[in-house]
């Protein structure tokens, strides 16, 4: 007996692949009309769960004269799911309430780190909890409540002292009102600055240059009073538009504007959930020419705020982002979440809006 095996919704099929008047030619035996309509519907399986998973009624799909369905309709069936599964996917996307929550990465001496961050560049400690039998430490640290601003994730594993931050990274942006009087507080704390405070080329913006003990490069910005200090996340990708596409699309994001500097041979695009000067930014870099670079092992992920976790994961995948957790809640803390790569291997995680409020409690 042949084995027939549902077609993935992501694939559409042609319409010859479809038409089974020659079964017995194919070794299957010959089917009353409504065994080969259950026979087809396990070909629209797959897409159905998807038309299921954002609100559509299957019932839809299977309206045909009397109990017969042709086959060729079937296989329109399966393509037009596809296409209202992704409608559908995208909209939802826009409408889903997200924020960036904290962006994660490693350090190798998490005292060292926490002393720079307070004394040097004005952070709070917000909270800090080791994980023993998993041999690490966290700290949060942050301008303000995790619940309404953007922070910074700390990890320590234990008795690793160095990480590689390799090419890929950039940079964290910060915005501070006074960008000379920041750098001279850190030279007296012993911080290197590697671009003294000045106008950025091509611009008006006074900026300058720091690195934190583990060679973190942070941005400093010149701006007024700001809700969202901590501004920036800054990645080098190898197709800019291609980014674009997938954070618009997946993500979510606005693109609130887009820089070429023929000049100094790169271009940048802002993607956020709001307004530069209110909210936390991830800032694409495109330097003309390089398309691989190296990550490391310093940097982790950014973390984001979605009300579906499961919704997401669907999403991404429609995308053609490649999922490396699926949807569902994290063993002992019961909190949502969904992991995901974009096209250049940057890792999100997004996380249940309502789980994360309950973690902060």
């Amino acid at each position: 007996m042949v084995r027939i095996i549902p077609m993935a919704s992501s694939i559409r099929p042609s319409l010859s692949s479809l038409r089974f008047s020659g079964s017995a030619r194919l070794g299957l035996p010959m089917y009353s009309s409504n065994s080969s309509r259950g026979l087809r519907l396990l070909h629209l399986g797959s897409s159905v769960s998807q038309l299921q998973c954002f609100g559509l009624k299957t019932s839809k799909l299977f309206r045909g004269e009397g109990s017969n369905m042709s086959v060729i309709a079937a296989g329109n069936m399966a393509q037009a799911s596809t296409a209202t599964t992704q409608e559908n996917a995208l909209e939802w996307v826009k409408k889903d309430k997200r924020r960036m929550l904290h962006v994660v990465y490693r350090v190798g001496d998490l005292d060292r780190t926490i002393k720079f961050y307070t004394e040097c560049l004005g952070m709070k400690l917000l909270r800090k909890r080791d994980i023993p039998e998993e041999r690490y430490t966290n700290a949060f640290l942050g301008y303000g409540p995790e619940d309404s601003h953007f922070v910074i994730e700390l990890t320590y594993n234990y008795g690793i002292e160095k990480y590689d931050i390799g090419t890929a990274f950039g940079h964290f942006g910060i915005a501070v009102e006074d960008v000379t009087k920041t750098v001279d507080l850190i030279k007296a704390k012993g911080g290197i600055v590697t671009r003294e405070p000045g106008p950025v080329k091509g611009g008006k913006t006074v900026i300058a240059f720091i690195e934190d003990p583990d060679g973190y490069k942070f941005e400093l910005l010149e701006r007024g009073p700001t809700p969202e200090p901590l501004c920036q996340v800054m990645l080098r990708v190898g197709d800019l538009d291609r980014s674009i596409e997938f954070y618009e699309k997946a993500f979510g994001m606005e693109l609130l504007r887009k820089r070429d500097n023929p000049e100094y041979k790169y271009t940048i695009a802002m993607m956020g959930y709001g307004p530069e000067d209110t909210n936390t930014v991830l800032e694409l870099t495109y330097n003309y020419g390089v398309t691989e670079y190296e990550k490391g092992n310093a940097y982790a992920q950014i973390a984001i705020g979605t009300d579906d976790v499961y919704k997401t994961a669907e999403a991404i995948k429609l995308c053609g982002g490649v999922i490396t957790r699926e949807p569902g809640p994290l063993p002992g803390l019961n909190t949502k979440i969904t992991a995901c790569l974009d096209p250049d291997g940057w890792k999100s995680v997004f996380v249940d809006n309502i789980d994360f409020l309950k973690e902060l409690e």
